[in-house]
C-alpha cells in the first residue's frame, strides 16, 4: 500500500491574515471563502432527496435552458448550522450540483483509471445511528464502520456513486448504544482531492488561494469548507503521472469554488500572481465568474461574494 499523507487547508480567514500583500490591495484574501463543490448528477430529482436525507437544503438554483445545463446549490441551513440563512455565497460548505441535460453517466473519481477527486464529508452527532438511518433507507456504502482498519469512519454512495465519507464528532464507542440522530447537527465538513506534488499544492492554496494549512492529520470535524489534499509518496517523481481533474470526458467531478470580496481585484491580483487560466472574467458569454487551474489542473472557479458586494451584472 502506497505511503499516503493528508493536508487540510481552511479559509485564511478562520486562522490569520496574509499580510502585506492584502493590505496593499483593495481585496483582501482573508475575506475569501472556499465556497462549494460542484458534482455532475445524472439525475437531479434522485441526487436531491439523498441530499435532502442527509439534512441538506437547497439554497438556491440556477436554470440554464439556453446552455442546456442546471445548478443546484445545497447546504446546511437548519438553527443549529454554521450558515443559516446566509446567502449562497456568503457560505462554506456548500455543495453544487450540476445537471447537464442529456448526460446518463458521469465519473465519481475513485475508480482505478479515473482517479483524481476523493470525496466529500459530512460530520455527525451519532455516527451509527447515522449509518443506520442512511442504510434503512436504502442507500448503498462503499465501506461500513464495521469494515477495514478504520472502524471511526464509514462511506456512502450517494446516486452517481461519490463516495460521501461520514466521520463522527464523537469518539465511536461513546455513540455506540445511541438509537438517534439529528440532522440538524450535521456538517459539510470537507473536500478531498488527490494531488501528484503536496508541496506544490500547499504552496498553491497557501500563497495564492489565501488558504492556511490547519492539520495535517485528525481533521477539524465540527468546522465546515475545509479542503483536504491528499498525496501519495513518490508521484511528484514520476514525469508521467497525473490525476484526473474531471473535466475530460467522460466526466465527473466539476470544480471547487472560492468566493471573494471584490471580484475584479482578486483576479487582477491573480493575474499579477501568474495563475494558469481555464477562463478568463471577461472571456466568453458569463461575466460573472472565473476560473483558476491548481497544479493538478483542478478547476477552481472564482465568484462574488454577494453579501459584501453586488457584482455589477446582477
Amino acid at each position: 500500500m502506497p505511503l499516503l499523507r493528508h493536508a487540510l487547508l481552511a479559509s485564511s480567514r478562520l486562522i490569520r491574515p496574509l499580510g502585506i500583500l492584502a493590505r496593499r490591495m483593495s481585496t483582501d484574501p482573508t475575506k475569501y471563502k472556499f465556497n462549494h463543490t460542484m458534482l455532475r448528477v445524472k439525475d437531479p430529482q434522485a441526487s436531491l432527496k439523498f441530499y435532502n436525507f442527509l439534512g441538506m437544503s437547497l439554497v438556491h438554483t440556477l436554470k440554464n435552458p439556453d446552455l442546456k445545463f442546471d445548478l443546484y446549490f445545497l447546504a446546511y441551513d437548519g438553527a443549529q448550522s454554521v450558515s443559516k440563512k446566509d446567502h449562497w455565497t456568503d457560505r462554506e460548505g456548500v455543495l453544487g450540483l450540476t445537471h447537464n441535460h442529456g448526460t446518463e453517466k458521469n465519473l465519481n473519481g475513485n475508480t482505478d483509471a479515473y482517479r483524481g477527486f476523493g470525496h466529500v464529508c459530512v460530520s455527525v452527532d451519532n455516527i451509527q445511528a447515522a449509518c443506520s438511518r442512511l442504510a434503512d433507507a436504502g442507500y448503498r456504502f462503499q465501506e461500513n464502520l464495521t469494515d477495514g482498519r478504520m472502524k471511526h469512519i464509514a462511506c456512502a454512495l450517494d446516486p452517481d456513486g461519490y463516495r460521501v465519507e461520514i466521520m463522527p464528532f464523537k469518539p465511536v464507542d461513546e455513540t455506540q448504544d445511541v438509537a438517534e440522530t439529528s440532522v440538524e447537527t450535521y456538517r459539510m465538513n470537507r473536500t478531498t482531492i488527490r494531488v501528484k506534488d503536496i508541496e506544490k499544492s500547499l504552496a498553491f492554496y497557501e500563497d495564492i488561494m489565501g488558504m492556511t494549512l490547519v492539520r495535517s492529520q485528525n481533521p477539524n470535524i465540527d468546522e465546515e469548507g475545509l479542503l483536504e489534499l491528499t498525496y501519495n509518496y513518490g508521484t511528484e517523481l514520476d514525469p508521467e503521472f497525473k490525476y484526473r481533474d474531471g473535466n475530460d470526458e467522460p466526466q465527473g467531478f466539476e470544480h471547487i469554488c472560492v468566493s471573494v470580496d471584490d471580484l475584479y481585484e482578486a483576479c487582477e491580483r491573480w493575474e499579477r500572481l501568474g495563475v494558469k487560466w481555464k477562463k478568463r472574467l471577461t472571456d466568453e458569454k458569463m461575466k460573472n465568474s472565473a476560473f483558476i487551474l491548481d497544479p493538478d489542473n483542478y478547476c477552481i472557479e472564482i465568484v462574488q461574494n454577494e453579501t459584501l458586494k453586488k457584482h455589477a451584472d446582477q
